[in-house]
């Protein structure tokens, strides 16, 4: 059993939170206000949930992911820090329309603001619903790990058995800058959305 935090209170970070309680972790949502949440989930104050967490779980929005998590860094040091947010310029649909680090990415932004924090990109390139129930899908999604350290990824590697991954449809880009190509994949979720509506989708590489 994993002590966790979910930062972040929205549809996407409820949604982790209920599931890794369900698969027996302890887990902790920070919130940055009031939040209605199931009776089983803790909330607290972002600070709160990452010092008291062994693994903390970035679902802020990717805009602002690097200033609110560099105002808690010392509660994020020495720990895994699993980044599933996309950082993007939003359209007049509100959907996704440019990356927010074009030359970069932002689980790449939050390993420099953060040196102390051992920085994962994973889960960013589904919809919700599909990063904890993976066999949803008519074909097995491909869940990506991007991360310098090898630990951390064991770690991250572990959480996502838990929510129903197979060993195979997990697979190690390799170090920190690989997260720039999942991420340049959220550009498509404009075209998905408008082209099948609110339906789970997620990219699947099959070899």
């Amino acid at each position: 059993m994993t002590t966790i935090a979910v930062l972040g209170a929205g549809r996407v970070g409820l949604n982790l939170a209920t599931a890794l309680h369900s698969a027996g972790h302890t887990v902790t949502v920070g919130a940055r206000g009031p939040v209605e949440a199931p009776a089983q989930i803790a909330i607290a104050s972002l600070s709160e949930a990452a010092a008291g967490a062994d693994i903390i779980i970035n679902a802020l929005p990717g805009n602002v992911s690097v200033a609110v998590l560099s105002s808690i860094a010392e509660e994020l040091a020495g720990k895994v820090l699993i980044d599933i947010a996309n950082a993007t310029e939003r359209g007049p649909d509100g959907l996704p329309s440019e990356l927010l680090y074009p030359a970069g990415s932002l689980a790449e932004e939050l390993q420099q603001a953060l040196p102390r924090t051992r920085v994962v990109k994973t889960l960013n390139t589904m919809l919700y619903t599909v990063m904890t129930a993976p066999q949803s899908l008519p074909h097995p999604a491909t869940a990506f790990l991007s991360g310098n350290d090898g630990q951390a990824k064991q770690s991250a590697t572990a959480l996502l058995t838990d929510l129903g991954w197979a060993s195979e449809w997990i697979l190690d880009l390799g170090d920190i800058t690989t997260a720039r190509a999942p991420e340049a994949f959220t550009l498509l979720t404009a075209p998905l959305l408008k082209a099948f509506g609110f339906t789970p989708f997620a990219l699947t590489v099959s070899h």
